[in-house]
């Protein structure tokens, strides 16, 4: 388990510390979820899903990520948490996923802090997770990071391949944080600040199939 060296109140688990015996206090209460969450990467987002609507894995980057150490935990407990508390816990995870991110040398890319909010009834999920995502993505998106929101509700968004399916879904609800990376235009258009920050870092790296929509768009 990491310390965060600015304030050891914040930590964060790794995968091998689901494996000891006893876990981590910090684990211990949840870990049913957290176990949950860990198998639903290995087997949801690291193989193909027949309704994606193209090939290879769900996610890209998930299994680079769990096979180089860099997928990261953090329980956030509480059925009917305080959003804005939250959003300041996410903040300090979002500044140490920048550090972990620097200290992990090629692998950089494949960071991803996600935080589990394994006590949120299915009711909340939605006005708690899908909340948070929407009022802090812009900041992040500024800083050239996404976050993420998955439950099993699951959030209302289709694929970037196949708007019929809804690929956001987990068993336990999450709020990931992880790198903007050039695929992630379709995320960003409707918003002209967004679309500003990804074209000043990725205008030389846009994919071949998003090239018409992102040059036909903007001047």
């Amino acid at each position: 388990m990491l310390t965060y060296p600015v304030d050891p109140s914040y930590s964060l688990i790794e995968l091998a510390d689901l494996d000891r015996d006893p876990l981590p206090e910090a684990a211990r209460a949840h870990q049913a979820s957290l176990r949950a969450v860990v198998t639903w990467a290995r087997e949801y987002l690291c193989r193909p899903h027949p309704d994606l609507g193209r090939t290879g894995n769900v996610c890209p980057y998930a299994q680079t990520a769990l096979d180089r150490g860099t997928f990261y935990l953090t329980v956030q407990p509480g059925a009917d948490p305080d959003l804005v508390a939250v959003a300041s816990r996410l903040a300090v995870y979002r500044d140490w996923f920048r550090l972990l991110a620097d200290q992990a040398g090629s692998s950089r890319m494949y960071c991803t802090i996600l935080m589990v909010l394994p006590e949120l009834p299915p009711g909340r999920a939605s006005a708690v997770v899908d909340h948070l995502q929407d009022q802090l993505k812009g900041e992040y998106v500024a800083q050239g990071l996404m976050i993420g929101e998955f439950h099993d509700g699951p959030p209302d968004k289709g694929g970037l391949w196949n708007p019929d399916l809804r690929p956001l879904h987990s068993p336990v609800p999450i709020l990931a944080i992880r790198h903007m990376v050039p695929t992630d235009y379709l995320f960003l258009e409707s918003d002209p600040a967004q679309v500003s920050t990804y074209l000043r870092l990725y205008r030389d790296q846009v994919p071949a199939h998003l090239r018409r929509r992102v040059f036909g768009t903007v001047s």
